[in-house]
């Protein structure tokens, strides 16, 4: 179990680089606009967000080399991604050639959403399936909290800040490359290809107790039934499809994204200097990485349908408070305490659950065009909803913004009440066959 716990780790630090990437920009943000003169929406759609649209082709065409070079060559790739991005960001001087650089970072989130996930959800036994898959979401809020608190000590760093704060991104890239070098390949994909041997090797760590040849058995079994030109998108694969496109499409509709490329400029808007808002952005680090801890510890416990309704119950309480701040001209400290509020709900639901459930749901021969889909849907809308915050909020104003994120969680707490199914505590084979519409095992109330 060590091992798998040294693996899943090097394979989820590539979380790391994704949430210090997301958030690294927020510090820069208005840095970036006064230097280069650029109009709120050209600045929120090129400059903010062109990471986020390479994010949206890396999911998309991710899980081609994640299935065809293998999980872990595709995350040796995504790591010198990031750190040619990195570095490349931070050496600009215009702001069309940052944007670019930004997107080739955008590429390595994009793909790190499928074969990260992937590739630990096949090594993990079935107890320990959620802890270890969620440990690429701790290590993603992990990523925020650093870069938010790199930010704030970057800050009066030279005559332009914003080059260290996106620069020192290289540095955690290298360190994540030398980890994902010295990780096995994943059993199951090895099976894929015809590599048994191999394979066999690393079942013999992953089931210590178990019947290798057994184990070895019964995902031939499947592995012989599957019909690879089969897609995801044929009504066999309906149910798992809707699924992973709703908690998709639920997570990025809460608002999440926005908040964190914005937290600085938020917390100005509520009445907060320009430090302190900085200051209260490492607060929601802190929290996020707390409450992630919290449902990390839970996930195996509880299960993935348990803890989306207490985060959609906290959504919706957070949210509509926040949104009533902005209304009614609450000063202070109020709107952090609900923002505050609004991460741990996030935390402890969907930041916990949607790579683990998105990973699970999906037949072996499909998980990373099925990551791929769920990972795109993500990334499309947590592209396009950043990018019009600034004209949002110069327009209609936070709290109308707010109030309709909190009327989309009200839909999501239906969806986990009425649709969503419980996965915990069974193998990958067994999903497959109770979420193929084909059988009749289904269950829309996840019981």
């Amino acid at each position: 179990m060590k091992k798998i716990f040294t693996w899943s780790i090097s394979a989820a630090l590539a979380g790391f680089l994704f949430g210090f990437d997301t958030v690294v920009i927020s510090g820069a943000d208005k840095q970036l606009q006064e230097l280069w003169h650029t109009s709120d929406a050209f600045h929120g759609s090129v400059v903010m967000a062109m990471a986020l649209w390479g994010t949206v082709v890396g999911a998309i065409f991710g899980g081609f080399p994640t299935n065809f070079f293998g999980r872990k060559n595709t995350l040796l790739i995504i790591g010198v991604l990031y750190f040619v991005s990195a570095l490349g960001s931070a050496l600009v001087n215009d702001p069309v050639t940052f944007a670019i650089f930004r997107f080739i970072g955008g590429l390595g989130v994009g793909a790190s959403t499928i074969a990260a996930p992937a590739y630990v959800s096949e090594i993990a036994p079935p107890k320990q399936r959620g802890r270890l898959v969620s440990l690429y979401q701790f290590n993603i809020v992990l990523g925020i909290l650093v870069a938010f608190l790199s930010n704030y000590l970057l800050r009066n760093t030279g005559d332009q800040p914003w080059r260290w704060m996106v620069g020192i991104e290289a540095v955690p890239a290298l360190i994540y490359i030398i980890f994902v070098v010295f990780i096995p390949k994943s059993p199951r994909w090895l099976l894929s290809k015809s590599k048994t041997v191999e394979a066999e090797k690393g079942l013999k760590i992953i089931y210590p107790d178990a019947n290798i040849q057994e184990k070895l058995l019964e995902i031939k079994r499947q592995t012989d039934t599957e019909d690879t030109s089969e897609s995801i998108f044929i009504k066999k694969y309906r149910l798992p499809l809707i699924l992973a496109f709703l908690v998709a499409f639920f997570n990025q509709l809460s608002g999440i994204n926005a908040f964190l490329y914005y937290a600085p400029r938020i917390f100005e808007a509520a009445g907060l200097g320009e430090s302190t808002a900085l200051l209260s952005s490492i607060g929601v680090g802190v929290v996020n990485l707390v409450f992630t801890l919290l449902g990390v510890f839970l996930i195996d416990r509880l299960g993935r349908k348990q803890l989306m309704f207490i985060g959609s119950l906290g959504y919706i309480v957070s949210l509509s408070l926040v949104a009533a701040a902005f209304f009614l001209n609450w000063g202070g400290l109020w709107v952090p305490i609900f923002l505050f509020l609004f991460i741990a709900a996030h935390a402890i639901g969907q930041g916990a659950v949607i790579w683990v459930f998105i990973s699970e749901i999906f037949p072996n021969h499909l998980r990373a065009s099925g990551q791929a889909f769920g990972s795109s849907t993500h990334w499309v809308l947590a592209a396009m909803v950043p990018s019009v915050i600034p004209v949002l909020f110069s327009s209609v104003g936070p709290g109308y913004v707010f109030a309709f994120f909190a009327f989309m969680m009200v839909l999501q707490l239906l969806f986990v009440i009425f649709m969503m199914p419980e996965t915990k505590g069974k193998t990958l084979e067994e999903l497959s066959e109770e979420l193929s519409l084909g059988k009749e095992k289904i269950k829309f109330r996840g019981q």
